[in-house]
């Protein structure tokens, strides 16, 4: 199913300066290329062992919050 591809508008998500990176090059840039997010936040990071977009979406706890957020809509 080879389609074409379908362009995605991440302006909202990352830094201006990072709004025509690919999907790659986000994910090896540091955390400050997310919108909000300074270098300060990469420094701080960087002293958890999360020096990128990826390891901060791969960092367990940060995936452990992510799942226990998704499952409490479907806790009585």
């Amino acid at each position: 199913m080879g389609g074409l591809p379908v362009p995605l508008n991440l302006n909202n998500l990352v830094d201006k300066a990072y709004e025509d990176k690919s999907l790659k090059d986000l994910l090896a840039a540091p955390p400050s290329a997310l919108e909000g997010l300074t270098k300060r936040h990469d420094e701080l990071l960087a002293e958890l062992g999360i020096k990128t977009v990826e390891d901060l979406g791969t960092w367990k706890y940060a995936q452990r919050a992510y799942a226990l957020h998704a499952l409490a809509r479907f806790e009585s």
